[in-house]
């Protein structure tokens, strides 16, 4: 018989998820009062940040405050606990999707940041729609048990869902609040044109789906070969 995996201490989860919080509510709180009791031009000065820039930093926060919450949401409404290990990867990812890559601007400083983040969380999306049905596949209560294909599939689909609706919300939220999530501006305002102004938005489309496809097929070879691997942690922490 197997040993349970110990659980991360609680801790330090909720020291990230205070810090993440914090670093969220902080920017919002600055921009607010700059643009209430500042000038335009000071905030400007020493950046090629524009209106638009700054209306998307402070949804893309006020998101963050939002999203940082739904694992709670899920496991009052539903009786399902995340586990530890993927709900710090959770936090560590709005982290450095919201706060160094909105606020800090290492969508331009650093070099294909973005796509790092959307391969990461392709990966993340794909391990959690395998690990909801693999657990309820091996139910006692389940009448049908999909085959480690169907389940590898629906992992797969389901990741790729989560990607395509972000694109569609980025897509609508540059119409209507002069964003520029997809990047079809470049620092310093110039209009891709064509081409290279879809470039960005398949790129991430296209790492959406290798993350996506590495989580299935490491989940597949999981179920298939009996060998448990991250399929089987995920599992023994649930049931601890």
């Amino acid at each position: 018989m197997k040993k349970p995996r110990q659980k991360l201490p609680t801790k330090p989860i909720t020291l990230a998820y205070w810090f993440t919080l914090v670093s969220f509510i902080l920017p919002i709180v600055y921009l607010i009062v700059r643009i209430i009791f500042g000038s335009s031009t000071e905030m400007y000065e020493t950046s090629h940040r524009t209106d638009a820039d700054y209306v998307l930093m402070i949804v893309q926060c006020l998101l963050g405050i939002v999203v940082l919450h739904v694992p709670g949401f899920l496991s009052r409404r539903f009786k399902f606990d995340v586990p530890n290990m993927m709900y710090i990867l959770y936090i560590l990812f709005l982290y450095c999707a919201i706060f160094l890559g909105e606020v800090r601007n290492f969508y331009h400083a650093i070099p294909h940041w973005d796509t790092i983040l959307h391969g990461f969380s392709s990966v993340m999306t794909g391990l959690f729609g395998f690990m909801v049905v693999s657990i309820l596949n091996e139910s006692k209560k389940a009448t049908i048990h999909l085959s480690p294909l169907f389940v590898a599939l629906f992992a797969f689909c389901f990741s790729m869902t989560i990607g395509t609706l972000w694109e569609v919300y980025e897509f609508l939220f540059d119409g209507m609040l002069g964003m520029n999530m997809q990047k079809f501006l470049l620092e310093d305002g110039t209009a891709l044109i064509g081409r290279d102004a879809l470039a960005d938005t398949m790129e991430d489309i296209l790492v959406d789906g290798a993350g996506a496809l590495i989580a299935s097929l490491c989940g597949y070879l999981s179920l298939k070969q009996k060998r448990g691997w991250f399929h089987s942690y995920l599992r023994e922490e649930n049931d601890a």
